[in-house]
């Protein structure tokens, strides 16, 4: 009876990773437009005022809210709320697989089609510094190039050592992160909207 009734619950819906409810969650929307009846990606440069990131580059995108009926919503409504794009008139295309950066933070990517002239006139300039496209062409040609950054945990002060062999001693294991980097013009894509693209890129390809 236990096992049956186990196996049920193993095979009902199950998080993408242990502890995916409580993480900061986030999505985004890799916009697709077209400029010269060419397929184009469209970046944002994030305003300079911003107190997070400013002049960073990224997609549209942002935290998922307990309102929002669904993770492709809240690419839609950031989206919205960035670009001054209607949900209504953007066309998702797909989903990308999620980007765990931590066991604390996901990134859910979505692939959807947008008015490139209506961006151009709309968009919030408290939130977004300009914005930019790179033909999807060009990205198909284009080598990103990867730089290694050291990741060491540093446990808090109230750490309990005493529960723990070897205390104060303990040997924590750092990990090496990569960092890709595109450059494209004035412009240099990096962190997770690069390691987003890239991925994209590759499925294309």
């Amino acid at each position: 009876m236990f096992l049956d009734q186990l196996k049920n619950q193993l095979n009902e819906n199950q998080p993408l990773f242990i502890g995916e409810e409580t993480a900061l969650r986030s999505a985004v929307l890799i916009p697709l437009v077209q400029v010269d009846e060419e397929w184009h990606i469209l970046f944002e440069v994030r305003s300079f005022t911003m107190r997070k990131q400013p002049g960073d580059i990224s997609f549209p995108g942002g935290r998922i809210d307990s309102t929002d009926p669904s993770r492709v919503a809240a690419a839609l409504r950031e989206t919205h709320e960035e670009l001054g794009v209607d949900p209504k008139t953007v066309t998702i295309v797909g989903t990308l697989s999620p980007y765990i950066a931590s066991s604390s933070f996901v990134i859910y990517p979505f692939v959807g089609t947008i008015d490139y002239n209506q961006i151009i006139h709309s968009y919030n300039k408290e939130e977004v510094e300009e914005v930019f496209t790179i033909p999807i062409k060009w990205l198909l040609n284009y080598e990103p190039y990867m730089h290694s950054v050291s990741v060491e945990p540093v446990p808090s002060l109230n750490f309990p050592y005493e529960k723990i062999m070897n205390g104060t001693q303990y040997q924590w294991r750092a990990r090496s992160m990569e960092e890709w980097f595109f450059d494209y013009e004035k412009y240099t894509i990096w962190g997770l909207t690069a390691r987003i693209l890239k991925h994209f890129i590759e499925i294309i390809k």
